[in-house]
């Protein structure tokens, strides 16, 4: 007979979306995950809930890590951790009357389990729709970034009126973005990367969550250049770019987060990787776990870590011949 917890977990992780939409609801869906800050339900991205699998498992759905504490475990854990229970029995209570309320569908109408397809398409769809960076307000935006890098031949474009909605109830309203396709290693778009932009300055949007990600974007990143033996990795798109603005000639990759980072997928014949990490506790983290995956390999590893919180600051606060400095003997 299964027990009353494994019976509990498995319908949490039948309506996972929902779990995650109740107990973590300053987080938001990326792909096929959910991605909020901590099981504090605090905003960031380093706890990510799996959205699609199995109900038990290798990839069940449901299973949930935090790469900043490492923290994981299944919804029941979730649950746990969220609301401050004492005892086990009174973690079942609460999920059995989270259960017991009406549970809201996913934006479109459809529950969790739908296929990751519809994503990756409506991703691949934008992308054919945006047009070349050069000359458009996504490139006057990077340049404000003091990223000089050559722009004209990379897996980035320009939305000039995308769909951005705050939550999934409020009004939409169309705004300028940077949209940064993500491949994996075969060289197949599985989703993009949206950075919404102001529409009167060269700056983000003054909005809540500026930076945005469709499709499958765990394991794979936005790749600029192509990789052979050597890469650069980092977390964000302007991270990389900064690096790119001082070593044009070799192929990088955004990963987009730190859980992104940590989780991954190595090509094939790689020999050297330089991680960028980000300079925080996720960021070191997800660095670290990257880099004993590596190893593993028989990859020769190197962390690098900026002065302030990512090379892009570094960047920023100095110049790309002080940020070249400090880098050369990794990187030039």
């Amino acid at each position: 007979m299964e027990s009353p917890a494994r019976t509990l977990s498995c319908d949490l992780a039948e309506n996972v979306e929902a779990v995650c939409r109740h107990y973590l609801s300053n987080g938001r869906r990326c792909g096929n995950y959910w991605i909020v800050g901590d099981v504090n339900n605090n905003a960031g991205r380093s706890l990510y809930v799996r959205l699609k699998g199995p109900l038990s498992g290798k990839g069940a759905r449901g299973r949930w890590t935090d790469s900043a504490t490492s923290e994981h475990g299944d919804l029941l854990d979730l649950i746990r951790a969220r609301e401050g229970l004492a005892s086990f029995r009174d973690t079942l209570d609460e999920a059995r009357r989270f259960l017991r309320t009406p549970l809201e569908t996913t934006p479109d109408g459809r529950n969790g389990n739908s296929s990751e397809c519809d994503t990756i398409a409506l991703a691949r769809k934008i992308w054919a729709a945006s047009q070349p960076i050069i000359g458009t307000k996504a490139e006057a935006y990077l340049r404000t970034r003091k990223i000089t890098a050559d722009l004209s031949d990379i897996p980035l474009r320009y939305h000039p009126a995308l769909i951005y909605r705050e939550s999934r109830t409020a009004a939409s309203r169309r705004l300028p973005a940077l949209i940064a396709a993500v491949t994996d290693n075969s060289g197949e778009i599985t989703g993009i990367h949206r950075t919404f932009l102001d529409p009167a300055r060269d700056a983000k949007a003054n909005v809540v969550s500026p930076r945005r990600s469709l499709g499958a974007i765990l394991g794979n990143g936005v790749r600029f250049g192509v990789i052979a033996d050597v890469a650069i990795i980092g977390e964000g798109v302007e991270t990389v770019l900064s690096l790119k603005s001082i070593a044009p000639h070799l192929p990088m990759v955004a990963a987009l987060s730190a859980a992104h980072l940590s989780a991954w997928k190595i090509p094939a014949g790689l020999r050297r990787l330089l991680i960028a990490a980000d300079n925080d506790r996720a960021g070191r983290n997800a660095a670290r776990k990257l880099a004993e995956r590596a190893e593993v390999a028989g990859i020769d590893v190197e962390v690098i870590v900026p002065r302030g919180k990512d090379f892009n600051c570094d960047l920023r606060d100095s110049s790309p011949e002080y940020l070249r400095r400090p880098l050369a003997r990794s990187i030039l």
